[in-house]
């Protein structure tokens, strides 16, 4: 078996869209990027994101856009609003982008871990 070389690839966010980021450092975490590609196998590399404050948010996505989660209970939904979460910590809104586009498996967990973002 052989060991998995990992590189570490470093992404601008400056005048980007989240969307745009998140797509690019999933393909660089799932490893799609590489010759030795296997579905099953988590191969990909690091990925660093830079100046999260300074992406652009299209639109008026930053009135419109809201995050959910629910607590598993009986009326538990709870909403944040997407420019609450650009006020608090601008590179929470690429790690809940590029979260959300990763498959929803058991090497999620593992490949959010090789995902740094700094404002």
């Amino acid at each position: 078996m052989k060991s998995i070389q990992r590189d570490i690839h470093t992404i601008d966010a400056t005048g980007k869209a989240p969307g745009r980021i998140a797509t690019e450092a999933v393909h660089l975490l799932i490893g799609k990027h590489k010759p030795t590609f296997t579905p099953n196998i988590d191969g990909g590399d690091n990925v660093q994101v830079l100046n999260a404050s300074k992406m652009v948010i299209t639109g008026k996505k930053i009135e419109q856009s809201t995050y959910y989660r629910h607590s598993g209970y009986a009326g538990g939904l709870k909403e944040t609003p997407l420019k609450k979460v650009w006020e608090t910590d601008p590179a929470d809104i690429v790690r809940r982008a590029v979260s959300r586009m990763l498959p929803k498996n058991k090497q999620r967990t593992e490949r959010m871990k090789r995902l740094a973002v700094s404002n």
